[in-house]
């Protein structure tokens, strides 16, 4: 049987990661967070001692990382340096690591890994920016995930404080407002939803309401239920 594959995009801190997660967990579902992959080849290249301008590094970087990658990858920490952003956002420049990166969600997609323990997953979840209209279009349902500026700016601001990074609310906000025009601007895969994605506006929803809501809309569409 053909896995189900679920589609979640959505703004910086809208909830999609939250979402995405619970869902798998629920759903015994494999789960990809998108975000995370580019991080990992550029981390991946300078372990190596690569260069990351120079293009045929960066492609075997991302090809070693289509080979190898696991789920548990996106949660190291090491992702998330300045070191490896600034690395990061020169080789998602190159068009051939794009295409990697591409089929290795694809792929993912089409043939999701065995979950902990070993349990064949029922499916797959991915959630980023274009998920549903590039990576996956005939995804079996997608959401849509956002939420306004000032509530998502609160979130962002509320978790960098907790990692004792201080930064203003107002500095936060703005970034949050720039980063959205440059994902919706951006001439490749712009940042939208998907022509028959459902809409999640999460800015006055706990995160049980959230999840509650999604499942709902998973079992009217595919009539999976949970396996909790």
């Amino acid at each position: 049987m053909k896995p189900i594959t679920i589609a979640i995009d959505g703004n910086a801190a809208s909830g999609k990661g939250t979402l995405a997660k619970r869902l798998a967990a629920v759903l015994g579902m494999a789960h990809m967070d998108t975000g995370s992959l580019y991080r990992l080849a550029a981390l991946r290249l300078m372990e190596e001692g690569g260069d990351p301008a120079d293009e045929a590094s960066a492609v075997a970087a991302a090809t070693a990382l289509s080979r190898s990658y696991r789920p548990e990858d996106s949660d190291n920490p090491d992702i998330r340096t300045d070191t490896v952003g600034q690395a990061t956002s020169r080789i998602s420049a190159i068009p051939a690591v794009r295409a990697q990166i591409l089929e290795l969600q694809r792929n993912f997609a089409m043939q999701p890994p065995a979950l902990p323990g070993g349990r064949a997953p029922r499916g797959a979840i991915l959630d980023g920016r274009d998920i549903g209209t590039v990576v996956c279009p005939d995804a079996d349902i997608k959401f849509f995930v956002t939420a306004s500026p000032e509530t998502r700016a609160a979130r962002r601001h509320k978790e960098l404080q907790s990692k004792g990074i201080s930064v203003t609310y107002d500095a936060v906000l703005a970034d949050m407002r720039e980063r959205d025009a440059r994902d919706a601007g951006r001439s490749t895969a712009p940042m939208k939803p998907a022509s028959d994605a459902i809409m999640l506006d999460t800015s006055a929803m706990t995160v049980d309401e959230v999840l509650a809501f999604a499942l709902g809309k998973v079992r009217e569409k595919t009539g999976l239920m949970p396996t909790e």
